[in-house]
């Protein structure tokens, strides 16, 4: 049984239309492979087996196919929540009670397998055409795609406020694993995963509970701070972290030997943030940060040459 790593795309500065790319919504969740089959498995980027978190995936009636596309909670806009789909990534076996406050949907994008065959060498318009004539469980929805127009497909997730677009050339063939130039990604505000390598302190209606997270990424020589995020949080958010930071206070300096920091509680560095960023400064630091959430990832693998400027 071949085991698919998910293509990648190229960062690109902007948006452009041409009549031999499509370009699809860049959805806000979470990437995974899905094989189907009798006995469906969901394995996420990193290569984990997450299918418990997700029964609306592992307990519906699916056709022989694997699937590349991401998962997603959608909001009461029906726009796609990271915060929401927190609930359900942070829960390796959901009860029903959180099934049903937070369905998921999975935004299918690709098919890679159809009845055991790999179609990967197929030109993506082709595979789009098989994806779309395919009898997919409910928990599935395809996604989209507009023929030639991204600049207008920009514009209007924009004004939705989403994270951006993939253009996608149509005759690309699948190339797992890869981050290849014949798909590129436009984004409106950048996110990022960063380490929790402190905390300072919260003043006024945050006195018990912090100011910003202090956040790095790591490097050869140790973890690298970039920036404080402030912003982002709400009641619940700010209280469940504190307590977690609290649990895990040391004295000792998580960040580069001799890189300055400003005053700050240091706490082990194993809490892994999203943050969704303006820009990068020129000396290598976040702007205008917000937080969207935490993920259950390896510190180890949140690296400057992964999340840092490109």
């Amino acid at each position: 049984m071949t085991r698919y790593q998910p293509m990648l795309a190229t960062a690109w500065p902007r948006p452009f239309d041409h009549p031999d790319w499509l370009f699809d919504v860049k959805w806000d969740g979470i990437r995974a492979i899905v094989r189907g089959g009798e006995d469906p498995t969901v394995i996420s980027r990193r290569g984990n087996n997450v299918t418990a978190s997700y029964p609306e995936l592992a307990k519906a009636t699916w056709p022989d196919v694997v699937l590349d596309g991401e998962i997603v909670v959608l909001d009461d806009r029906g726009v796609p929540s990271f915060q929401r789909l927190q609930h359900r990534m942070n829960t390796a076996r959901p009860d029903r009670a959180l099934v049903a406050e937070h369905p998921i949907a999975y935004m299918a994008f690709d098919v890679l397998e159809v009845d055991g065959e790999p179609i990967i060498s197929r030109p993506l318009a082709e595979r789009r055409s098989v994806l779309e004539g395919l009898d997919l469980p409910t928990p599935v929805v395809v996604a989209g795609t507009t023929v030639g127009e991204g600049v207008a497909l920009f514009d209007a997730i924009v004004e939705q406020g989403l994270e951006g677009i993939v253009a996608k050339r149509a005759d690309s063939s699948y190339v797992p694993g890869v981050r290849a130039p014949t798909w590129r990604k436009v984004v409106h505000f950048p996110r990022i995963r960063a380490v929790v390598g402190g905390f300072t302190p919260g003043e006024g209606g945050r006195a018990g509970t912090f100011g910003a997270l202090q956040v790095g990424l790591a490097t050869q020589s140790g973890l690298r701070w970039v920036g404080g995020v402030g912003s982002g949080f709400d009641d619940a958010s700010l209280v469940a972290i504190r307590a977690a930071l609290d649990e895990l206070s040391t004295q000792a300096s998580p960040w580069v030997a001799g890189q300055p920091v400003p005053p700050m509680q240091f706490v082990e560095p194993s809490l892994v943030a999203v943050v969704a960023i303006r820009q990068w400064t020129d000396d290598g630091h976040l702007r205008h940060p917000v937080f969207h959430g935490l993920v259950v990832e390896d510190p180890a693998t949140i690296t400057w040459d992964q999340e840092g400027p490109v």
